[in-house]
């Protein structure tokens, strides 16, 4: 039979019973606090946890965004560089310098007087692709503008402008082909 150590040294004589139900107490208090503060802990464990669960999917999810809209830029521009390619119209042997701006810079082109008449009257557009400038169709222009504008350089508007009543030059008429 064992018995507590407790008990044996109530038999013994060594302690007596008020001091034996003293600590008695006294470890029952210590074992309660230790049960309290180790669940604290637990729920403290469990809601660090959860909250770098919590932040680490948010940051997959952003980084997920970040790499579908990527991957969209990238089609957007493979998408306009076939537009380019398969449309461009040849801008043949021209002597005819054309000029357009490109980013407040103006640049030139040498093209024939028909490539030049169907661009002043908004036929073909100016793009770019890489370096380069190319000519496309209008419509094509209009399409790739819709992916981006910033590959559409040069469309010339064909509307014409209200002409204003007090306008004094209201006679003259710009030309197309003007040269600048």
């Amino acid at each position: 039979m064992s018995k507590s150590l407790q008990d044996q040294l109530l038999n013994a004589g060594l302690v007596d019973k008020k001091k034996a139900n003293q600590i008695k107490k006294s470890q029952h208090k210590q074992k309660k606090t230790k049960q309290k503060s180790k669940e604290a802990t637990i729920d403290e464990t469990k809601l660090s946890a959860q909250q770098a669960i919590e932040e680490k999917a948010e940051r997959d999810r952003q980084l997920n965004l970040e790499r579908k809209a990527e991957a969209e830029k990238k089609a957007i521009a493979a998408q306009i560089k076939q537009l380019i390619e398969l449309n461009k119209v040849a801008k043949g042997d021209g002597d005819i310098g054309y000029n357009f701006t490109d980013d407040k810079k103006i640049k030139k082109i040498y093209v024939t007087e028909q490539i030049q008449v169907d661009l002043s009257k908004g036929r073909l557009a100016i793009v770019k692709l890489s370096e380069g400038y190319e000519l496309i169709p209008k419509g094509i222009a209009e399409k790739i503008k819709l992916r981006d504008e910033s590959c559409v350089v040069y469309s010339a508007d064909n509307t014409q402008q209200g002409i204003d009543e007090d306008d004094p030059y209201a006679d003259y008429q710009i030309p197309d082909d003007l040269m600048w």
